[in-house]
């Protein structure tokens, strides 16, 4: 693995201007910059990752995740382009579920489903925020967000807080925490879009993939569970030992039909007792890029940019087509709420939620095992 670069400029995190919504609200952008010159910017807007800038192998920095450079693009339709998703990440099926013995009714804004907590989720509310300076030299943005009793229909009023922290190693390490007055189900992910040979330079079904997850979760026609969770072996899913994301994705395995590709949730493979496991190792091939992915969570949702359509153009002037990005959503599983076989999402008053996920970022590393 080629060594961080040598320290070009102090650590530092700024603030700037995005700017207005309709009502007068401002928009900030924080900007976290480490000591290898390393650079992640935040806007207050959805807690959205606008761009993380990181090296090569020849030590030319470029933005790897997808997104725009103005905030009228991210006031417009967009498929969660660096937000924060909640109060619920992922699908709920028909906007229902059940607790305690009642039976609550979500916004559905995914056909018959509640997708990313709803019409007007996390990734659409303006968060409070503040810079912090973490442990060993890390520098981050806090963010808070107080989620009333109904909102989209949850019950409860979640208090949230998303810690976004960049590391003196070239890591982005998110660290959430949520409390309720009531008991509620919650399940808060980042859905960043990555393309490591650069943001708008073509699709991503060259890079390398290594998955640790042994099972999944297949779903039916409408991207929902269906209760199984499966082997991954000898299915287009088992990316146990590392191989490009496109090789199998075309297959006509009726999960990749039913997902237009890959948009599944894998159940990490997590040695006992470990509360931070591995779950992906990523290698874009020509400019030796790497993405770690670790987290406390039980799953991640491997999305391979199915349903980009040609109608974005993105930071760099270039349209994003099918497949020019992908996601490594840390996440409980879908559909949790309905699912009693499924780890709970379940958060009552008096409990913490608590989870972290970390993008650790280096260049031309071997796969792990």
């Amino acid at each position: 693995m080629v060594a961080p670069m040598a320290a070009t400029s102090a650590q530092s995190v700024t603030v700037a201007p995005f700017g207005t919504l309709s009502d007068g609200t401002a928009i900030d952008e924080y900007t976290l910059t480490n000591a290898n010159a390393v650079e992640v910017k935040i806007i207050t807007l959805g807690g959205i990752v606008t761009s993380i800038r990181v090296p090569d192998r020849d030590g030319t920095f470029g933005n790897i995740t997808l997104g725009f450079s103005t905030l009228d693009d991210y006031l417009a339709p967009h498929p969660y382009f660096g937000t924060i998703t909640g109060r619920f990440a992922n699908r709920i099926a028909n906007g229902r579920f059940t607790l305690d013995g009642r039976t609550y009714s979500l916004a559905t804004n995914n056909g018959t489903n509640a997708l990313h907590g709803g019409l007007v989720g996390f990734n659409k509310r303006v968060w409070a925020a503040e810079a912090v300076e973490g442990k060993d030299d890390a520098i981050g943005v806090r963010l808070t967000y107080l989620s009333p009793d109904g909102e989209e229909g949850y019950p409860g009023a979640l208090d949230v807080t998303v810690e976004y922290t960049l590391t003196s190693d070239d890591a982005l390490r998110i660290d959430y925490l949520a409390t309720t007055d009531a008991p509620t189900v919650v399940n808060l992910t980042n859905h960043a879009y990555f393309n490591l040979a650069d943001e708008g330079s073509g699709s991503i079904l060259d890079h390398v993939l290594m998955l640790n997850a042994s099972r999944y979760t297949p779903v039916d026609g409408n991207a929902i569970p269906i209760g199984e969770i499966a082997p991954v072996a000898d299915t287009p899913f088992d990316f146990r030992r590392a191989m490009t994301m496109g090789a199998r994705i075309r297959s006509g395995h009726q999960q990749t039909v039913r997902g237009h590709g890959y948009d599944h949730n894998f159940v990490i493979d997590r040695p006992d007792g470990e509360p931070m496991a591995l779950a992906a190792w990523v290698h874009e091939p020509t400019r030796g890029r790497v993405l770690e992915t670790f987290t406390t969570e039980p799953g991640v949702q491997f999305y391979s940019g199915n349903f980009l359509d040609s109608t974005l153009v993105g930071s760099s002037g270039r349209v994003y087509r099918q497949s020019d990005g992908f996601c490594l959503e840390t996440q409980h599983f879908p559909d949790s709420p309905n699912k009693p076989e499924f780890p709970s999402t379940v958060l009552r008053p008096g409990e913490e939620f608590r989870s972290t996920t970390i993008y650790r970022f280096s260049t031309d590393a071997a796969p792990p095992g």
